[in-house]
Protein backbone atom coordinates (compact mmCIF):
# COMPACT_ATOMS: atom_id res chain seq x y z
CA UNK A 1 0.00 0.00 0.00
CA UNK A 2 1.54 3.31 -1.05
CA UNK A 3 1.48 6.42 1.09
CA UNK A 4 2.09 10.10 0.39
CA UNK A 5 5.68 11.11 -0.20
CA UNK A 6 7.38 13.07 2.64
CA UNK A 7 6.53 16.71 3.22
CA UNK A 8 8.40 19.19 1.06
CA UNK A 9 8.44 22.92 0.45
CA UNK A 10 8.35 24.79 -2.87
CA UNK A 11 11.66 26.02 -4.24
CA UNK A 12 9.92 28.62 -6.42
CA UNK A 13 6.58 30.42 -6.32
CA UNK A 14 4.90 33.59 -7.50
CA UNK A 15 1.81 35.36 -8.76
CA UNK A 16 1.10 35.18 -12.49
CA UNK A 17 -0.87 37.94 -14.21
CA UNK A 18 -3.31 36.28 -16.62
CA UNK A 19 -5.45 39.23 -17.67
CA UNK A 20 -8.88 40.39 -16.47
CA UNK A 21 -7.11 41.79 -13.37
CA UNK A 22 -6.51 38.20 -12.24
CA UNK A 23 -3.38 36.94 -10.49
CA UNK A 24 -2.77 33.21 -10.02
CA UNK A 25 -0.71 31.82 -7.17
CA UNK A 26 1.70 29.14 -8.43
CA UNK A 27 4.50 27.10 -6.91
CA UNK A 28 7.09 24.54 -8.01
CA UNK A 29 8.59 21.83 -5.81
CA UNK A 30 10.57 18.65 -6.29
CA UNK A 31 13.38 18.22 -8.80
CA UNK A 32 13.90 21.36 -10.95
CA UNK A 33 15.12 19.07 -13.75
CA UNK A 34 12.51 16.39 -13.19
CA UNK A 35 9.49 15.30 -15.20
CA UNK A 36 6.99 18.21 -15.31
CA UNK A 37 3.53 17.64 -13.85
CA UNK A 38 0.74 20.12 -13.21
CA UNK A 39 -1.79 19.40 -10.47
CA UNK A 40 -5.36 20.68 -10.99
CA UNK A 41 -7.34 21.05 -7.78
CA UNK A 42 -11.03 20.42 -7.33
CA UNK A 43 -14.13 22.51 -6.78
CA UNK A 44 -14.21 24.58 -8.93
CA UNK A 45 -13.33 27.00 -6.18
CA UNK A 46 -11.14 24.79 -4.00
CA UNK A 47 -7.41 25.29 -3.53
CA UNK A 48 -4.12 23.44 -3.49
CA UNK A 49 -2.67 22.12 -0.22
CA UNK A 50 0.79 20.91 0.81
CA UNK A 51 -0.50 17.32 0.65
CA UNK A 52 -0.99 17.63 -3.12
CA UNK A 53 2.78 18.00 -3.64
CA UNK A 54 3.21 14.63 -1.97
CA UNK A 55 1.45 12.65 -4.70
CA UNK A 56 4.65 12.75 -6.75
CA UNK A 57 8.17 11.44 -6.11
CA UNK A 58 10.09 14.70 -5.51
CA UNK A 59 13.31 13.20 -6.85
CA UNK A 60 11.68 12.42 -10.19
CA UNK A 61 9.09 15.16 -10.71
CA UNK A 62 9.06 18.92 -11.21
CA UNK A 63 5.78 19.48 -9.36
CA UNK A 64 3.65 22.47 -10.38
CA UNK A 65 0.65 23.51 -8.28
CA UNK A 66 -1.51 26.59 -8.75
CA UNK A 67 -4.72 28.00 -7.35
CA UNK A 68 -7.34 28.63 -10.02
CA UNK A 69 -8.96 32.01 -10.53
CA UNK A 70 -10.54 33.65 -7.48
CA UNK A 71 -9.78 30.91 -4.95
CA UNK A 72 -7.00 29.74 -2.68
CA UNK A 73 -4.19 32.30 -2.73
CA UNK A 74 -5.11 33.72 -6.13
CA UNK A 75 -6.47 37.27 -6.38
CA UNK A 76 -9.04 38.70 -6.32
CA UNK A 77 -10.89 36.22 -4.13
CA UNK A 78 -14.46 35.20 -4.88
CA UNK A 79 -15.47 35.92 -1.30
CA UNK A 80 -14.97 39.65 -1.98
CA UNK A 81 -18.24 41.59 -2.42
CA UNK A 82 -17.19 42.97 -5.81
CA UNK A 83 -15.72 39.75 -7.28
CA UNK A 84 -16.57 39.54 -11.01
CA UNK A 85 -17.32 35.88 -11.74
CA UNK A 86 -17.98 36.67 -15.40
CA UNK A 87 -14.23 36.43 -16.06
CA UNK A 88 -14.03 32.97 -14.49
CA UNK A 89 -15.05 30.19 -16.89
CA UNK A 90 -13.64 26.82 -17.90
CA UNK A 91 -12.07 28.33 -20.99
CA UNK A 92 -10.41 31.11 -19.00
CA UNK A 93 -8.87 28.39 -16.84
CA UNK A 94 -7.73 26.32 -19.81
CA UNK A 95 -5.84 29.30 -21.17
CA UNK A 96 -4.50 30.11 -17.70
CA UNK A 97 -2.87 26.68 -17.67
CA UNK A 98 -1.27 27.42 -21.02
CA UNK A 99 0.01 30.79 -19.76
CA UNK A 100 1.51 29.08 -16.72
CA UNK A 101 3.15 26.39 -18.87
CA UNK A 102 4.74 29.04 -21.06
CA UNK A 103 5.77 31.12 -18.03
CA UNK A 104 7.59 28.15 -16.52
CA UNK A 105 9.22 27.15 -19.81
CA UNK A 106 7.57 23.72 -19.92
CA UNK A 107 7.16 22.12 -23.35
CA UNK A 108 4.89 19.21 -22.35
CA UNK A 109 3.72 17.98 -18.99
CA UNK A 110 1.72 15.34 -17.20
CA UNK A 111 -1.73 16.60 -16.17
CA UNK A 112 -3.17 15.31 -12.89
CA UNK A 113 -6.69 16.25 -11.78
CA UNK A 114 -9.36 14.94 -9.48
CA UNK A 115 -13.07 15.76 -9.23
CA UNK A 116 -13.44 19.20 -10.89
CA UNK A 117 -9.73 18.85 -11.59
CA UNK A 118 -10.55 15.89 -13.83
CA UNK A 119 -13.03 18.10 -15.70
CA UNK A 120 -10.43 20.79 -16.24
CA UNK A 121 -7.78 18.22 -17.15
CA UNK A 122 -10.03 16.77 -19.85
CA UNK A 123 -10.95 20.22 -21.18
CA UNK A 124 -7.29 21.25 -21.30
CA UNK A 125 -6.06 18.00 -22.84
CA UNK A 126 -8.80 17.96 -25.49
CA UNK A 127 -7.86 21.56 -26.38
CA UNK A 128 -4.07 21.14 -26.21
CA UNK A 129 -3.35 17.39 -26.64
CA UNK A 130 0.13 18.11 -27.97
CA UNK A 131 1.09 19.60 -24.58
CA UNK A 132 0.11 16.53 -22.51
CA UNK A 133 2.41 13.58 -21.86
CA UNK A 134 0.01 11.62 -19.62
CA UNK A 135 -3.27 12.06 -17.78
CA UNK A 136 -4.04 10.91 -14.24
CA UNK A 137 -7.74 11.45 -13.47
CA UNK A 138 -9.65 10.73 -10.26
CA UNK A 139 -13.36 10.97 -9.39
CA UNK A 140 -14.51 11.76 -12.92
CA UNK A 141 -16.85 14.73 -13.30
CA UNK A 142 -17.96 16.30 -16.58
CA UNK A 143 -20.85 18.62 -15.55
CA UNK A 144 -23.47 16.75 -17.55
CA UNK A 145 -27.02 17.54 -16.45
CA UNK A 146 -27.51 14.09 -14.95
CA UNK A 147 -24.38 14.48 -12.80
CA UNK A 148 -25.43 17.88 -11.46
CA UNK A 149 -29.02 16.79 -10.88
CA UNK A 150 -27.87 13.74 -8.93
CA UNK A 151 -25.83 15.65 -6.38
CA UNK A 152 -27.46 19.08 -6.21
CA UNK A 153 -31.12 18.51 -7.04
CA UNK A 154 -32.00 15.53 -4.85
CA UNK A 155 -30.68 12.21 -6.13
CA UNK A 156 -27.97 11.82 -3.50
CA UNK A 157 -30.54 12.68 -0.80
CA UNK A 158 -31.61 9.04 -0.99
CA UNK A 159 -28.29 8.12 0.67
CA UNK A 160 -27.91 11.13 2.98
CA UNK A 161 -31.42 12.32 3.91
CA UNK A 162 -30.21 13.80 7.20
CA UNK A 163 -27.46 15.83 5.55
CA UNK A 164 -29.78 16.84 2.72
CA UNK A 165 -32.06 18.60 5.19
CA UNK A 166 -29.15 20.89 6.04
CA UNK A 167 -28.51 21.59 2.36
CA UNK A 168 -32.08 22.66 1.60
CA UNK A 169 -32.61 24.55 4.86
CA UNK A 170 -31.49 28.00 3.58
CA UNK A 171 -33.78 27.72 0.54
CA UNK A 172 -37.39 28.87 0.89
CA UNK A 173 -39.78 25.95 0.26
CA UNK A 174 -41.26 27.68 -2.81
CA UNK A 175 -37.79 27.67 -4.49
CA UNK A 176 -36.80 24.06 -3.81
CA UNK A 177 -37.87 22.75 -7.22
CA UNK A 178 -34.59 24.11 -8.65
CA UNK A 179 -32.02 24.26 -5.87
CA UNK A 180 -29.02 25.38 -7.91
CA UNK A 181 -31.02 28.37 -9.17
CA UNK A 182 -32.19 29.19 -5.66
CA UNK A 183 -28.63 29.03 -4.39
CA UNK A 184 -27.52 31.31 -7.22
CA UNK A 185 -29.83 34.00 -5.84
CA UNK A 186 -28.72 33.45 -2.25
CA UNK A 187 -25.00 33.34 -2.97
CA UNK A 188 -25.09 36.51 -5.10
CA UNK A 189 -26.93 38.50 -2.44
CA UNK A 190 -24.54 41.21 -1.16
CA UNK A 191 -25.80 40.80 2.42
CA UNK A 192 -23.46 38.45 4.39
CA UNK A 193 -26.44 37.45 6.51
CA UNK A 194 -27.90 35.89 3.35
CA UNK A 195 -24.95 34.61 1.32
CA UNK A 196 -22.76 33.33 4.15
CA UNK A 197 -25.23 30.80 5.68
CA UNK A 198 -26.06 29.60 2.17
CA UNK A 199 -22.38 29.15 1.33
CA UNK A 200 -21.72 27.24 4.53
CA UNK A 201 -24.70 24.95 3.90
CA UNK A 202 -23.54 24.30 0.32
CA UNK A 203 -19.98 23.54 1.43
CA UNK A 204 -21.07 21.41 4.38
CA UNK A 205 -23.21 19.24 2.09
CA UNK A 206 -20.29 18.57 -0.24
CA UNK A 207 -17.61 18.06 2.41
CA UNK A 208 -19.86 15.75 4.44
CA UNK A 209 -20.47 13.39 1.52
CA UNK A 210 -17.11 13.13 -0.29
CA UNK A 211 -15.57 10.59 2.09
CA UNK A 212 -16.62 7.02 2.69
CA UNK A 213 -16.62 7.61 6.45
CA UNK A 214 -17.27 10.93 8.24
CA UNK A 215 -14.29 13.31 8.64
CA UNK A 216 -15.35 16.24 10.84
CA UNK A 217 -12.02 18.05 10.38
CA UNK A 218 -12.60 18.16 6.63
CA UNK A 219 -16.09 19.59 7.08
CA UNK A 220 -14.67 22.21 9.44
CA UNK A 221 -12.11 23.36 6.87
CA UNK A 222 -14.72 23.55 4.08
CA UNK A 223 -17.13 25.59 6.20
CA UNK A 224 -14.66 28.32 7.20
CA UNK A 225 -16.68 31.34 6.01
CA UNK A 226 -14.32 32.94 3.46
CA UNK A 227 -13.43 29.57 1.95
CA UNK A 228 -17.08 28.50 1.87
CA UNK A 229 -18.27 31.68 0.14
CA UNK A 230 -15.66 31.46 -2.62
CA UNK A 231 -16.15 27.73 -3.02
CA UNK A 232 -19.94 27.84 -3.20
CA UNK A 233 -20.11 30.93 -5.42
CA UNK A 234 -17.64 29.56 -7.97
CA UNK A 235 -19.17 26.08 -8.03
CA UNK A 236 -22.68 27.41 -8.45
CA UNK A 237 -21.52 29.82 -11.17
CA UNK A 238 -19.92 27.00 -13.15
CA UNK A 239 -22.78 24.57 -12.61
CA UNK A 240 -25.50 27.01 -13.58
CA UNK A 241 -23.63 27.50 -16.86
CA UNK A 242 -22.96 23.80 -17.45
CA UNK A 243 -19.23 24.52 -17.42
CA UNK A 244 -19.69 26.33 -20.76
CA UNK A 245 -19.68 22.89 -22.41
CA UNK A 246 -22.08 21.42 -24.90
CA UNK A 247 -23.96 18.63 -23.13
CA UNK A 248 -21.71 15.58 -22.99
CA UNK A 249 -18.84 17.40 -24.72
CA UNK A 250 -15.96 16.02 -22.68
CA UNK A 251 -17.05 12.39 -23.13
CA UNK A 252 -17.85 12.98 -26.81
CA UNK A 253 -14.41 14.44 -27.48
CA UNK A 254 -12.45 11.90 -25.44
CA UNK A 255 -11.19 10.16 -28.63
CA UNK A 256 -9.02 13.26 -29.15
CA UNK A 257 -6.93 11.88 -26.28
CA UNK A 258 -6.11 8.62 -28.05
CA UNK A 259 -2.39 8.01 -27.73
CA UNK A 260 -2.05 9.90 -24.42
CA UNK A 261 -1.40 7.34 -21.65
CA UNK A 262 -4.29 7.78 -19.23
CA UNK A 263 -5.17 6.37 -15.81
CA UNK A 264 -8.68 6.75 -14.38
CA UNK A 265 -9.15 6.15 -10.64
CA UNK A 266 -12.70 5.97 -9.32
CA UNK A 267 -14.20 5.09 -5.94
CA UNK A 268 -17.04 2.59 -6.20
CA UNK A 269 -19.00 4.42 -3.49
CA UNK A 270 -18.28 7.95 -4.69
CA UNK A 271 -21.53 9.83 -4.07
CA UNK A 272 -20.30 13.22 -5.28
CA UNK A 273 -19.12 12.01 -8.72
CA UNK A 274 -20.72 8.57 -9.17
CA UNK A 275 -18.92 5.85 -11.17
CA UNK A 276 -21.25 6.19 -14.15
CA UNK A 277 -19.15 9.04 -15.51
CA UNK A 278 -15.81 7.24 -15.13
CA UNK A 279 -17.40 4.27 -16.90
CA UNK A 280 -18.69 6.44 -19.74
CA UNK A 281 -15.26 8.04 -20.12
CA UNK A 282 -13.61 4.63 -20.25
CA UNK A 283 -16.09 3.53 -22.92
CA UNK A 284 -15.09 6.55 -24.97
CA UNK A 285 -11.37 6.03 -24.24
CA UNK A 286 -11.01 2.25 -23.91
CA UNK A 287 -7.21 2.26 -23.93
CA UNK A 288 -7.19 4.14 -20.60
CA UNK A 289 -6.47 2.13 -17.46
CA UNK A 290 -9.55 2.21 -15.23
CA UNK A 291 -9.14 1.41 -11.53
CA UNK A 292 -12.51 1.05 -9.79
CA UNK A 293 -11.65 1.03 -6.09
CA UNK A 294 -14.18 -1.27 -4.39
CA UNK A 295 -14.10 0.24 -0.89
CA UNK A 296 -13.64 3.97 -1.45
CA UNK A 297 -15.62 7.18 -1.84
CA UNK A 298 -14.48 10.39 -3.51
CA UNK A 299 -11.52 11.83 -1.58
CA UNK A 300 -8.04 11.48 -3.08
CA UNK A 301 -6.44 10.34 0.18
CA UNK A 302 -8.69 7.35 0.83
CA UNK A 303 -6.38 4.31 0.98
CA UNK A 304 -7.28 2.46 -2.22
CA UNK A 305 -7.54 5.65 -4.26
CA UNK A 306 -4.24 7.02 -2.96
CA UNK A 307 -2.50 3.75 -3.74
CA UNK A 308 -3.73 3.77 -7.35
CA UNK A 309 -2.83 7.43 -7.86
CA UNK A 310 0.73 7.09 -6.60
CA UNK A 311 1.18 3.86 -8.53
CA UNK A 312 0.24 5.83 -11.66
CA UNK A 313 2.56 8.77 -10.97
CA UNK A 314 5.41 6.40 -10.12
CA UNK A 315 4.88 4.38 -13.27
CA UNK A 316 4.71 7.42 -15.52
CA UNK A 317 8.01 8.60 -14.04
CA UNK A 318 9.60 5.27 -14.93
CA UNK A 319 9.83 4.09 -11.33
CA UNK A 320 9.61 0.36 -10.76
CA UNK A 321 6.71 -0.86 -8.67
CA UNK A 322 7.61 -2.24 -5.23
CA UNK A 323 7.51 -5.98 -4.78
CA UNK A 324 4.13 -7.30 -3.67
CA UNK A 325 3.22 -10.12 -1.41
CA UNK A 326 1.14 -13.02 -2.69
CA UNK A 327 -2.14 -11.53 -1.45
CA UNK A 328 -1.49 -8.22 -3.21
CA UNK A 329 -0.53 -10.02 -6.40
CA UNK A 330 -3.79 -11.96 -6.22
CA UNK A 331 -5.75 -8.70 -5.82
CA UNK A 332 -4.01 -7.20 -8.84
CA UNK A 333 -4.77 -10.29 -10.89
CA UNK A 334 -8.48 -9.47 -10.66
CA UNK A 335 -8.01 -6.08 -12.36
CA UNK A 336 -9.77 -5.81 -15.72
CA UNK A 337 -8.06 -4.39 -18.77
CA UNK A 338 -11.06 -3.02 -20.65
CA UNK A 339 -14.57 -1.73 -20.18
CA UNK A 340 -16.12 -5.11 -20.97
CA UNK A 341 -14.07 -7.06 -18.41
CA UNK A 342 -15.39 -7.44 -14.88
CA UNK A 343 -14.36 -8.67 -11.49
CA UNK A 344 -16.61 -11.26 -9.80
CA UNK A 345 -18.42 -8.43 -7.97
CA UNK A 346 -18.90 -6.51 -11.22
CA UNK A 347 -16.32 -3.77 -10.61
CA UNK A 348 -13.92 -2.87 -13.39
CA UNK A 349 -10.23 -2.78 -12.60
Amino acid sequence: MRTLYPELEPHDSGMLEVGDDQQLYWEVSGNPDGKPVVFLHGGPGGATTPAHRRLFDPELYRIVLFDQRMCGRSLPHASAPDADLAVNTTWHLVEDIERLREHLGVDRWQVFGGSWGSTLALAYAETHPDRVTELVLRGIFTLRAQELDWFYEGGAAALFPDLWEGFVEPVPPAERSHLMRAYQRLLSDPDPAVHQPAAVAWSRWESSTITLLPRPELVESFTEPAYAVAFARIENHFFMNGGWFEEGQLIRDAPKLAGIPTVIVQGRYDVCTPPMTAWDLHRALPEADLHMIPDAGHAFDEPGILDALIEATDRFAGKEAPEQDDAAEQDDATDADGPDAEEPDGSAG
